[in-house]
């Protein structure tokens, strides 16, 4: 078989009219707001409107991300296509990439080989422009709050303690701390500021978070900005920004319908980090496809200690969503990397570094099936070096733990590669399952984290500086001490030392700061050296990325 990369097998594959695509569905034309031929936004009135019963609810997650990639997303469309092969009624519904990955280490973000959602050129920039209407309304309320202290200070803001910062959806070190207000009296007052990337902004976190437009404006209004000059917080209400920010976000907030390469209907909407933020897509897309499908395929990003513990802990226990079971992606040459293998040693057969890294994914599953009671199976993202021997144990260590392992080959064959995960899952659904939380919202602060480092991380317990112990107490007083913890982790190891492979033990987490993301309605929890705002690498993606005359882009991984 020629090789082809994801974008030229994008581009050569036919689309559906997205019309036909909703059609199918049976979503009426009323609710759809095309943007071209094969894009569109469901209105939210659809699923107002939409009495039809739940279907089943599967996550898909993976282990300790490594430089050897793991196929996640490239997975979870497989599955759904898959489903869809065996006869199943399914929507699969993903985030949107962010600008940052696209142009820097990651390259494209929709799926890969013919496993992928399309058009990938459109998901991978501007798509319908969701992330440049968050960092708008992020935007405006920076504005609207350096406006009041240019004004008068009516408020009493210190801007000492001010908390927001400004967004843009691009990987740029140089913003993470900056100086502003500079050029006299007329120019604004002169502090210190920066910026998060948009998809670690907490209006990101609210949009996907939000059900419906007047949950959003809500959320909106109730976002801490920063504190007086007596330590009260000051929100977005405080500054009359929440119904403007609302209105900027009213189109954002309708989910994205578009097609796999199999025309399997896809979701794709909103799009946090998981390392930094709760890393899931809407709320409102998931339960919309719940609607649409018998079976509804989503995915939350990183390893399972990241995306899928905030997706059970924070966003389950938000939108009352129960999942049905769980998909953990493992590559054997990722597993080896785990084990000690060298990048450069990663394609050849080596036991021992497999045996070595094998307690990775053994720990996410049983995470998965002890910690929050549910069950798993794990799929390997097959690779042609992957040799028989290699394949027998990792079978054989996983069903010590009662979890069958598939063989996934969806990225060379889409959703015939993807058949036998299809029937495994179908299987799982049909089981009773015992679905619990990390930890229970009335704890404090203090055993929230603790419980997320010793149950999903497995170290022994948290640090928490002088700053956050004195953040948290504070927190506490404020009334916040009762809402979920979003970790902001490395995404490189259980611990928050990304040098840490494998599943490391005898550790603690460190916590340097403690903020409310009260709109979101979670306590953010920085551990060791995270950023809101990643940089550029060496050779950034965007260096391969191109144009021609015609319009037909290039690079895009």
């Amino acid at each position: 078989m020629e090789w082809k990369s994801d974008i030229e097998i994008a581009q050569s594959t036919p689309m559906e009219p997205i019309t036909k695509i909703a059609a199918d569905l049976g979503v009426d034309q009323q609710y759809i707001e095309q943007y071209g031929p094969y894009k569109a936004k469901i209105s939210l009135d659809y699923l107002r409107a939409c009495d039809k019963p739940n279907g089943k609810l599967i996550l898909v997650t993976a282990i300790t991300p490594t430089p050897a990639g793991e196929g996640k997303t490239t997975t979870t469309v497989g599955l759904a296509d898959g489903l869809k092969r065996i006869g199943k009624n399914v929507v699969v519904a993903l985030r949107e990439p962010s600008l940052g990955p696209v142009f820097g280490i990651k390259g494209g973000a929709a799926g890969g080989g013919y496993a992928q959602v399309v058009p990938m050129e459109d998901i991978n920039l501007h798509f319908t422009g969701d992330f440049h209407a968050i960092g708008a309304a992020n935007n405006l309320l920076a504005a609207m709050l350096d406006n009041h202290i240019q004004q008068g200070n009516a408020l009493g803001i210190d801007p000492r303690s001010i908390t927001w910062k400004r967004a843009v959806d691009m990987n740029d070190r140089q913003l993470r701390f900056i100086v502003d207000g500079l050029g006299g009296k007329a120019n604004g007052t002169p502090r210190e500021d920066g910026f998060d990337i948009t998809v670690a902004s907490e209006v990101m976190a609210v949009l996907c978070l939000a059900d419906g437009i007047l949950d959003l404006k809500a959320r909106l209004a109730r976002i801490v900005v920063g504190y007086t000059y007596d330590n009260r917080p000051v929100t977005a209400g405080d500054l009359k920004a929440a119904g403007a920010m609302a209105a900027l976000l009213k189109d954002a907030l309708k989910p994205n319908l578009v097609q796999t390469l199999e025309h399997t209907p896809a979701l794709v909407h909103g799009g946090p980090f998981a390392n930094i933020a709760h890393g899931c897509n809407s709320v409102t897309a998931t339960k919309l496809a719940l609607k649409l499908g018998d079976y509804c395929v989503t995915e939350a990003g990183f390893g399972a200690d990241l995306g899928a513990e905030k997706f059970f802990d924070i966003k389950c226990r938000m939108a009352g969503l129960k999942p049905d079971a769980v998909v953990v992606v493992a590559t054997i040459r990722a597993l080896k990397h785990h084990g000690g293998a060298g990048k450069d040693q990663l394609t050849v057969e080596n036991l021992p570094a497999l045996e070595k890294g094998l307690p990775n994914l053994l720990q996410h599953v049983s995470n998965v099936k002890d910690t929050f009671g549910l069950p798993a199976v794990v799929a390997i993202n097959r690779f042609p070096q992957d040799t028989e021997a290699e394949i027998a144990l990792l079978e054989e260590k996983c069903r010590e733990l009662g979890v069958n392992v598939v063989l996934s080959e969806v990225w060379a064959k889409g959703g015939e590669g993807g058949e036998d995960l299809a029937r495994e899952v179908v299987r799982l659904c049909e089981a009773p399952n015992s679905f619990r939380f990390a930890y229970e919202i009335d704890e404090t602060i203090l055993e929230k984290l603790t419980h997320i480092v010793e149950r999903v991380y497995h170290g022994n317990g948290v640090e928490l500086t002088p700053g956050a112990q004195k953040q948290m107490k504070r927190l506490e007083e404020l009334g916040f001490g009762k809402l979920p913890v979003c970790m902001a982790k490395t995404q490189y190891s259980f611990s928050d030392d990304p040098k840490k492979l494998g599943a490391p033990k005898d550790f603690t987490v460190q916590v340097r700061n403690l903020k409310v993301s009260a709109g979101a309605g979670f306590i953010v929890a920085l551990t060791g050296e995270i950023m809101t705002m990643p940089g550029l690498p060496r050779v950034p993606a965007a260096e391969r990325i191109d144009v021609d005359e015609t319009g037909r882009i290039s690079g895009l991984f």
